[in-house]
């Protein structure tokens, strides 16, 4: 892959200010908090792994960088452009520099559809290329995945649940994005068949120069693929640091909860268990002050009363930020 000249090395490919998404509440009296004031950044080339539970926000977030649902409010910029005023043409035209790769490869690919057809889809919608162009570059893009030309012709019914990925992947890639989303890729899939998809991610990353976000509840999947991680919890970060510092200093106490759960592949190690009390608040009504309090092993007397901000406890150099009243 070739270097990137330094001034475009420096500027961040996408640049997340204070954004946040609400839905109305279903009784229609108040909201859900699905996101709440996030603010991060991707380098280009780099994977941003985000984790933690289930509802903590990590699919909204994804689909509001993508404005597959528009936000309540906040800024993104995506290579120093405002995604947010961007009109519906202008819009179709940035989303070829950024695509999805779904949870579930079973449900994401159209039966209906051959396998050429799913992938050539957007090159037809984007008007890229003739028939026989397309259908040259359906057949490039499946043995770049590492499947025959010959699947072009065949349906989705006839491919394992890994295969299939290996088509949603193909389908991604297909107009040279810059910016990849993969939504818990490989969490529908044999663990066998896990490190194949993960090994295929990183081969394409260094191959194409592409960036991604990576969003996962498995820690373990996270630390192999991921340069920078990002904890979310009730709809906020609460940290954020190099994947080398993160796993080896959790700071935050969710954080350490959540490593502690990973399992020990050495059985003459052990790792102390961190169990969290109680449930997730419901994001229809979020706890005042740090929303981790109510289950904080670590809780103080103000952190139900005074939110608490993202601190670099890291340095200049290699920040490592941590929303929590301990620092």
């Amino acid at each position: 892959m070739n270097a990137l000249p330094q001034e475009a090395a420096e500027t961040p490919l996408l640049e997340l200010t204070d954004v946040t998404k609400h839905f109305p509440s279903r009784d229609g009296q108040g909201v859900v908090h699905a996101v709440d004031g996030v603010s991060l950044t991707l380098r280009r080339g780099e994977t941003l792994g985000i984790v933690g539970e289930s509802g903590c926000g990590k699919s909204t977030l994804a689909r509001v960088i993508l404005r597959l649902v528009e936000p309540t409010s906040g800024a993104i910029d995506f290579e120093g452009e405002d995604l947010l005023g961007l009109g519906p043409r202008a819009l179709r035209t940035r989303r070829r520099d950024m695509q999805l790769i779904f949870q579930d490869p079973y449900a994401s690919l159209d039966p209906r559809f051959t396998i050429e057809a799913v992938i050539g889809e957007p090159l037809a919608i984007h008007g890229i290329g003739g028939r026989e162009a397309r259908r040259r570059r359906v057949a490039d893009l499946l043995q770049t995945v590492g499947l025959n030309a010959d699947a072009a012709r065949r349906y989705p019914h006839e491919f394992s649940g890994g295969q299939r990925q290996r088509i949603g992947i193909a389908r991604a890639i297909a107009l040279e994005p810059k910016l990849v989303i993969a939504d818990e890729p490989v969490s529908a899939l044999d663990v066998s068949i896990q490190s194949q998809i993960l090994n295929l991610l990183v081969d394409l990353r260094e191959r194409l120069g592409l960036s991604y976000i990576f969003i996962s509840h498995d820690l373990a999947v996270v630390e192999h693929i991921s340069d920078r991680v990002a904890v979310m919890y009730l709809g906020r970060i609460v940290e954020i640091a190099d994947t080398e510092t993160l796993y080896a200093n959790p700071s935050h106490p969710y954080t350490q909860a959540l490593i502690s759960a990973i399992p020990e592949p050495d059985p003459e190690r052990r790792r102390e268990r961190i169990v969290l009390r109680g449930d997730i608040p419901s994001p229809e009504d979020p706890p005042t002050g740090c929303r981790f309090h109510p289950r904080c092993p670590k809780v103080m007397p103000h952190c139900g009363d005074k939110t608490p901000t993202l601190r670099n406890i890291g340095t200049a150099d290699r920040p490592h930020l941590v929303e929590c009243h301990l620092y």
